[in-house]
């Protein structure tokens, strides 16, 4: 999971009411769970990294594993692996820009993001607010300003007021909004509170390359991207234009673009290498002719971070193997039982399922782009249940489902939830907006409703939720060496079952609520849902 977290206090607690009868679920096995966790995070397995022979070695056993339980391969031609190229590039050189007579450099005073295609141009600037352009929703930076062939100048984040994981998209988007207004390179300028991270711009970017020979870009036509804090940006820019607008952003208010007066040339330099990874795909066939294009998806990512580099201050023979126990082979375990489940003889759901392994998730949720972009089955994905790096370190009592308020899946984990007697609390870490972070977020784009489970933080979770990110996380502390309740790990299986499993046997494919944000921004005119009186808007 890619996950930075500064955790917040204990939410409130939620318990639904108990859902109408119904048939018992099939046994999970906590030994069956714990098996799959030790083979994936075994260090022959070299922490999984995208495109590494431990990852080849984790694909293939996936692909067993769906064979050995009767499942089909998902690609037309018989194949379990979706292979995707990858173009991984970096920076070269020092990149810098070029204001006034006045060179601001990489590291120094500009951080630069790496670029497929990195190139010096020159451009005049201006200055767009906080960038965001969505007019139906009252984004409206742009309005009366002229990017085409422009670098634009932004602030970092988003206005105050608006729900975390809707702020979050709008981050992650203006770089898509300003390509689609015409310019050409874009600098943030980073808030008060938000350090430079110099280890970034020497880390490459990669992306997928689609069939038709092209990288992927979300924001095609944007040349290059930087951030500079607002020293810097003084420094490049008029300093009386500026101050007025960073006064409205403390303020929480929106400030309103302006032309620099002033021209912007960026020099860089990028080197790119090609690589090949593969998502692991399979179907299980539903019972009901009808419904035999409505696939439910459930997905979990089988890349870890692979093997750290050595550092300067390691001790001879230290373990430098992320082995990604937690992060995520616990949710290819959950993954692989309920596949176990569903395709019992006689229990196969109304509904196809689609199970993923996917690659590339920690270097950009890669492998779900690629399979959101180009899907491997006939007909149409109706909803997402993503397993991503459930806690599995003591027994929960309460889930986190982030993504319920936003569609008729809520509902359908809250009866999941009760069935087992445990209870779907709020989220305790809104600062973070999780519901863009994680791999079904790239299938929300694409406008299916998506949901995914963390295990909260009651019954001494929020403990062992904060031991795991400060000791463990992203590190080669995640093994097997951690408490493990192998326990808990079968009754997060069995509940992502029971959610599954109901929306693949509804009578209704899942529906985004009226009024949701990213039902509005992304599903269409497609039917909605009323909303129900307790969940509130975002």
């Amino acid at each position: 999971m890619r996950f930075r977290a500064l955790l917040a206090g204990l939410a409130a607690l939620s318990m639904p009411a108990p859902a109408a009868a119904q048939s018992p679920a099939p046994e999970f096995s906590a030994d069956a769970f714990r098996a799959h966790v030790a083979f994936l995070a075994d260090d022959r397995l070299e922490g999984r990294d995208t495109g590494s022979r431990g990852y080849g070695i984790a694909s293939r056993y996936v692909a067993d594993q769906f064979e050995a339980l009767g499942l089909r391969p998902a690609l037309a031609d018989g194949r379990w692996l979706q292979r995707i190229e990858f173009l991984r590039y970096r920076l070269t050189g020092v990149p810098a820009l070029f204001v006034g007579g006045r060179r601001f450099a990489q590291n120094a005073d500009v951080s630069f993001r790496p670029m497929p295609a990195a190139a010096s141009l020159a451009a005049p600037a201006l200055f767009a607010g906080y960038g965001l352009d969505m007019p139906a929703h009252g984004f409206r930076d742009y309005d009366g300003l002229d990017a085409r062939g422009r670098i634009v100048v932004v602030l970092a984040g988003y206005p105050d007021g608006i729900a975390s994981d809707v702020g979050a998209h709008l981050s992650s988007a203006k770089r898509r909004m300003a390509a689609l207004r015409g310019a050409i390179g874009m600098i943030e300028i980073r808030a008060p509170s938000r350090r430079r991270r110099p280890a970034a711009a020497t880390r490459p970017g990669t992306t997928w390359i689609g069939p038709d020979g092209a990288p992927f870009s979300e924001a095609p036509g944007l040349r290059f991207i930087a951030s500079v804090d607002r020293a810097t940006a003084v420094a490049m820019f008029p300093a009386a234009r500026l101050a007025p607008a960073f006064r409205a952003a403390d303020r929480g208010g929106r400030p309103l673009g302006f032309d620099l007066g002033a021209s912007v040339r960026a020099e860089q330099r990028a080197s790119s290498e090609r690589l090949a990874s593969a998502n692991v795909l399979a179907v299980l066939p539903g019972t009901d002719p009808a419904l035999a294009n409505d696939h439910v998806l459930l997905m979990a990512h089988l890349d870890g971070l692979g093997v750290r580099p050595d550092g300067p201050n390691d001790s001879p023979g230290a373990d430098r193997i992320n082995n990604g126990a937690m992060d995520n082979a616990t949710g290819i375990a959950t993954l692989i039982e309920v596949a176990r489940a569903m395709s019992r003889p006689g229990n196969r759901p109304r509904r196809p399922i689609l199970f993923a392994a996917v690659t590339a998730e920690e270097i950009g949720l890669l492998g779900a782009s690629y399979l959101a972009h180009n899907p491997a089955t006939a007909g149409r994905v109706i909803a997402v249940v993503n397993l991503d790096m459930p806690i599995l370190t003591y027994d929960f009592t309460d889930v986190t489902a982030f993504g319920a308020e936003h569609s008729t899946l809520g509902p359908i984990v809250k009866r999941a939830a009760a069935r087992m007697g445990v209870a779907v609390a709020p989220d305790p870490l809104p600062e973070q907006g999780l519901f863009t972070r994680s791999d079904h977020y790239r299938f929300v784009q694409q406008g299916v409703p998506s949901v995914f489970l963390m295990t909260g933080f009651a019954n001494g979770g929020r403990e062992r939720f904060t031991a795991f990110l400060d000791e463990r996380y992203h590190s080669p502390g995640d093994d097997l060496g951690q408490p493990f309740n192998w326990a808990a790990g079968a009754r997060f299986a069995r509940l992502n079952y029971l959610i599954a499993r109901e929306i693949a046997d509804g009578a209704e494919a899942p529906l985004w609520y009226r009024g949701s944000f990213f039902g509005d921004a992304f599903g269409g005119d497609g039917p909605r849902a009323e909303r129900a009186a307790t969940a509130p808007a975002r």
